[in-house]
């Protein structure tokens, strides 16, 4: 049976890769950077472009003139004089084939010393060319299958040489190699697949994938099968820092997992891969300090910690345990519980000031918006929407602790739940606004910042007017793609700004779910559909601009694409469908 090709995409916006590789395929070479040629992109120790895969022209063996199609297991470059074709065999290997065109695979850029970039040389124990690479601290061999080698330049050369080779057809006009990512040595590559076996594989790995995260989907949702794909191309098998199968924010730039983006890919997973799920909502949790803090983010070979993430990590398992196909084990639970706890106790030691009720941030980029101008006047801050989530978290808390048969812990978290919400009211809510409060002097302001109105994420557990002049607040934020996180008439409001005007996803799926907890459905669908528009016609941007749509900064974020698939997962059962 043959499987069809899925959706097409345009690797300058969507890396070309596999589930459970550390390399994607892409012309995005540098944060914000584009070359001309597709290249092999390590995240290993770091984004690194390592290899430049350029088709020749079998005349002049110069660069041919190529259009760049790509589709779920496979890449090809197509032009008047030929075709060539990639395909993954494995996490850490690809197949190429041409014919009519020759290619070249080249040290992606010149070495300027002896002891960083490329080394190339042809390794004659396994009748191989092998780039080896400084930045990546891996190797990268090529196997020439059939064809002939037309070029060989900078063998053991040291200093600026350029390096790599180029292949042309043999007699009957084709060539093929494969190109793996190996650490120090394996045996000759060897493989008794076809490079058409090869590509159904890949295939049928997505085609299984697509089908258990969005067996729902329908022509009523049609960027379901891309989104699945962002997500299982951006999947990344346990390796180095990475303890689990992890989903990167990306395969272009922000190709790490952030400690509140994970939420968002787990609660997408969650039904159809549940497994994949809890990895997700557990890998930062595997780096969980003394302190109880998460660590800002975790990739491949570094743990930072200089800022954390805001605590929406029991409004997340809430909806999570209801979406997996299967309850949890105690000792799952319990594993759970007690990480939660320990996160929810930094909250209140490490970030209360002695007498304070509520706790505080100490950067915009602790509550994940980053430059929102709440923060304007200051950083340190108390700011409702920290308060909110913490409420939400203390709440799951207690929920567990009953599951759990502990009582005591029961009492003590509903407890600090009700008083930090009382606290919440009292200090910040002002009759029509929640307001910002210094952690140092007491001052309190206001911004135009949708972070401000965060707080509905507390949902049935807000007293009816408060969420009620939240909703009209919230409108006010509505443009026809969705929710600018700061208002357009804001003098503050920057198109480009991150999080001081774009429509980002997370933002979305909390004031959505909130809302619709509130009993405010009407405005819930309204948001929901205007973002699912936004990407079905644009995409899956880190976010968009806010007045026209246009996705921003990196291109293929997953948890935008997880939240497309939630908010159309929710659409389409409440559709009936």
């Amino acid at each position: 049976m043959t499987v069809a090709p899925g959706p097409a995409f345009s690797v300058h916006d969507i890396p070309f890769s596999t589930f459970g590789s550390w390399f994607d395929i892409s012309p995005v070479v540098a944060e914000k950077t584009y070359a001309e040629d597709l290249h092999l992109v390590s995240h290993q120790n770091g984004m690194h472009a390592v290899l430049r895969l350029v088709p020749l022209d079998a005349a002049t063996g110069g660069r041919a003139e190529t259009r760049v199609e790509a589709t779920p297991g496979l890449l090809s470059w197509i032009g008047d004089g030929g075709r060539v074709e990639l395909a993954y065999e494995s996490p850490d290997t690809v197949r190429l084939r041409g014919n009519g065109s020759g290619f070249g695979v080249f040290a992606a850029a010149r070495t300027l010393t002896p002891f960083s970039g490329t080394y190339f040389f042809h390794d004659a124990a396994v009748g191989a060319h092998v780039f080896t690479s400084y930045e990546t601290g891996r190797r990268y061999r090529v196997t020439l299958l059939s064809g002939t080698i037309v070029e060989e330049a900078g063998d053991q050369a040291l200093g600026s040489a350029d390096r790599g080779l180029a292949v042309a057809a043999d007699a009957l006009g084709a060539w093929e190699i494969a190109i793996e990512e190996l650490d120090t040595a394996r045996p000759p590559y060897r493989s008794a697949a076809t490079f058409d076996d090869i590509v159904e594989f890949a295939r049928d790995g997505y085609a299984e994938f697509v089908d258990a995260v969005a067996p729902w989907r329908s022509s009523a949702t049609p960027a379901a099968e891309l989104a699945a794909y962002v997500l299982w191309s951006a999947t990344v098998r346990p390796t180095g820092l990475v303890t689990r199968p992890g989903v990167l924010m990306s395969k272009h730039w922000m190709d790490k997992v952030w400690s509140w983006d994970h939420c968002f890919n787990a609660l997408a997973l969650a039904p159809g891969a549940p497994e994949l799920a809890l990895d997700q909502f557990h890998l930062p949790f595997d780096h969980q300090d003394d302190s109880g803090a998460l660590p800002d983010s975790v990739t491949h070979s570094e743990v930072l910690r200089n800022f954390v993430k805001p605590p929406i990590h029991g409004w997340a398992f809430g909806h999570l345990r209801r979406r997996l196909p299967t309850p949890l084990t105690g000792a799952e639970l319990m594993e759970t519980y007690e990480r939660l706890a320990r996160w929810t106790d930094f909250w209140l030691t490490a970030r209360r000031a002695p007498g304070a009720e509520l706790p505080y941030y100490q950067h915009g980029n602790d509550s994940g918006w980053d430059n929102a101008t709440t923060f304007d006047p200051e950083r340190m801050v108390v700011t409702a929407d920290l308060a909110a989530f913490l409420v939400l978290q203390l709440r799951e808390l207690a929920s567990l602790a009953e599951e759990l048969d502990r009582p005591h812990e029961v009492s003590r978290w509903t407890r600090v739940a009700e008083e930090i919400q009382t606290a919440l009211l009292d200090q910040l809510w002002t009759g029509d606004q929640f307001v910002t409060r210094s952690a140092g002097t007491g001052d309190t302001w206001s911004s135009d910042s949708l972070l401000d109105l965060m707080p509905i994420a507390l949902g049935e557990h807000l007293p009816a007017p408060v969420s009620s002049t939240l909703a009209d607040r919230i409108k006010a934020h509505l443009t026809p793609y969705g929710l600018a996180t700061e208002l357009t008439t804001s003098p503050h409001y920057l198109a480009d700004g991150y999080w001081r005007g774009p429509i980002w996803a997370p933002a979305t799926v909390l004031v959505e779910d909130g809302l619709r907890r509130a009993g405010h459905q009407r405005l819930a669908d309204d948001i929901s559909a205007r973002f699912r528009a936004l990407c079905e016609t644009h995409g899956f941007a880190e976010n968009f601009d806010a007045l026209t749509g246009t996705g921003l900064r990196d291109r293929a974020y997953t948890w935008t694409a997880s939240s497309y698939l939630l908010l159309a997962e929710a659409h389409t059962h409440r559709d009936g469908h």
